[in-house]
């Protein structure tokens, strides 16, 4: 995999601008959030859509430590969507310029980002404790 600079479209280099200026935050943390929204979409995002056109990030610098993590998410996204891993740098650049585009969506201040970060919550049948213990009992 030779993905060591990622190049982004005019439009997400400008909403990335925004977004830096709204929440003070660095636009390697943006896009690392934005890119973790486009992961999530149900439909996996056209790289054809997206332009290399402006700014340029090494890839080092945009993932950090947690390169591992997220070049892991999207091989994982891609074995779902059955689209083959050597499209990789592709789908990178796609899921993190559609990711941009998302977040400033969602974002107009730094308060907004709490709501990204909430755990959702799993919808289960809870298991009462008692219940529990006398299948316990029961099977001793």
């Amino acid at each position: 995999m030779k993905l060591t600079k990622i190049r982004l479209t005019k439009d997400a280099s400008n909403r990335l601008r925004f977004l830096a200026g709204r929440t003070s935050l660095t636009p390697n943390l943006l896009c690392r959030m934005g890119f973790c929204l486009s992961l999530e979409e149900p439909k996996a995002p056209n790289p054809e859509e997206f332009a290399e056109e402006e700014r340029e990030f090494n890839r080092y610098t945009l993932l950090g430590e947690y390169d591992a993590l997220y070049i892991a998410l999207l091989k994982q996204r891609l074995y779902q969507d059955g689209l083959p891993q050597e499209k990789l740098e592709d789908h990178f650049r796609a899921h993190m310029n559609r990711g941009i585009s998302l977040l400033q969506q969602r974002v107009r201040s730094v308060a907004d980002l709490a709501s990204l970060v909430q755990p959702k919550v799993a919808q289960t049948k809870p298991v009462s404790v008692s219940s529990t213990r006398r299948t316990r009992t029961t099977q001793q």
